[in-house]
């Protein structure tokens, strides 16, 4: 991927909690990503619909390994999963 096309794109809203831990992990491990905010209303967010087959953020798609994802949990689990092993240190 070129610089200026991240392979992670992150469906969110402002000020989203959930969107705001998933923020929080693509940071701790320095991945470059872009930011799609999508539609206050649950029910305009069609472009998320599209994408991920569900209306709800946050959403990624990571073009790397092919996986479009929801819900925080999980997608803060798949990048521990991905691409924790390279920065985490034994403790």
């Amino acid at each position: 991927m070129s610089a200026d096309h991240p392979a992670i794109t992150l469906y969110r809203l402002q000020a989203c909690p959930y969107c705001e831990r998933v923020v929080r992990r693509l940071r701790e491990y320095d991945l470059d990503y872009r930011s799609r905010f999508v539609e206050p209303m649950h029910s305009d967010r069609t472009v998320v619909k599209r994408v991920s087959g569900k209306r709800t953020v946050p959403a990624i798609v990571d073009e790397n390994t092919g996986v479009t994802m929801s819900e925080s949990a999980n997608i803060v689990e798949y990048l521990d999963a991905i691409y924790g092993d390279e920065t985490e240190g034994t403790a």
